[in-house]
């Protein structure tokens, strides 16, 4: 506490006034800012309105130029969630800078950044018939979409991207708020999801590995209903060499790798694992994955698009 002394950073300031004196005093406090951005119904409203429900003064739409305005007069809130997209305009070019900023300011902040396949969109929208914010009479919603990335294609590579595609509100709620949880913490966050070819690439991986070659459970009559998380496919997988073979040469590549992840200063790295269906054999990598790189980064989060679609 400073007795009238402004503080020289960014960083919130709860303003307290002494009844008699007039004495004015500055709290100093941190913030956890969830900064979110991304497509337009890729779910931004869904994930915003998870923060809010954990305590979080969320914000949304915000323009750019007065995002370090709200976080400089808050008032006793020390958790902020913001929406700021393409609706702030060419103004979107400057949250990079704003971000840094507030970092800088020693504010730990998340950027997630929610995409979703185009075939998606195009559904959503017309499921819900609402108007795209770059629509126009003289632009469709594909050319609104397309316009739409081109803006925030810088933005993409600013945090943790979450491709959408396919999951169910309450799945984008969870892993948005497992995200949230781990925002205030330093270091390299390891994501290992798995998913399904058939339902197409997820776009948030930066590796992929390809498991379709092993041995599938899906055959088996009384494997098929069960999934990578249950002990007979487990005990089916483990009984074979290949499978053992594939598991450890990922393993292998990730951890030779992981260190370079450390010096391009990346605070997520996101490896995905396929099978055909994204429900026996890339859930059990996965798993096994995920247990092998606890300790040997900061924090490991494990995923299944498959299951949670």
């Amino acid at each position: 506490m400073f007795l009238d002394r402004r503080c020289s950073c960014l960083k919130r300031r709860s303003r307290l006034w002494c009844p008699v004196a007039h004495v004015r005093f500055y709290i100093c406090v941190l913030m956890e800012i969830v900064l979110i951005s991304g497509l337009s119904g890729s779910g931004k409203s869904v994930a915003l309105k998870a923060l809010e429900d954990r305590g979080y003064y969320c914000v949304d739409n915000l323009p750019v130029a007065m995002l370090d305005m709200l976080v400089g007069h808050m008032g006793v809130e020390s958790r902020l969630g913001v929406v700021v997209d393409a609706r702030s305009g060419g103004d979107i070019a400057g949250l990079p800078e704003k971000i840094a900023a507030l970092r800088q300011a020693g504010h730990h902040l998340l950027f997630l950044f929610l995409e979703t396949q185009d075939e998606v969109l195009i559904q959503r929208f017309s499921e819900t018939r609402r108007r795209h914010p770059l629509t126009s009479e003289s632009r469709t919603l594909m050319e609104a979409l397309l316009e739409e990335r081109r803006l925030l294609l810088p933005l993409a590579e600013l945090g943790q991207r979450l491709d959408t595609s396919g999951l169910r509100p309450s799945a984008l709620r969870e892993w948005v708020l497992q995200s949230a949880d781990v925002a205030a913490n330093e270091g390299l966050t390891l994501l290992i999801e798995s998913f399904g070819f058939k339902n197409g690439l997820p776009r948030d991986a930066d590796l992929v590995f390809d498991v379709r070659c092993l041995p599938n459970p899906f055959h088996d009559p009384a494997l098929s209903p069960l999934t990578g998380l249950d002990a007979p496919v487990i005990d089916f997988l483990e009984a074979d060499a290949t499978v053992r073979r594939l598991r450890e040469d990922i393993q292998r590549f990730v951890a030779d790798w992981l260190p370079a992840w450390f010096r391009d200063s990346r605070a997520y790295l996101t490896v995905a694992v396929g099978c055909t269906g994204g429900q026996h054999r890339s859930v059990y990598l996965a798993e096994w994955l995920g247990r092998q790189f606890q300790g040997k980064v900061s924090r490991v989060l494990v995923r299944h698009r498959g299951l949670a679609a």
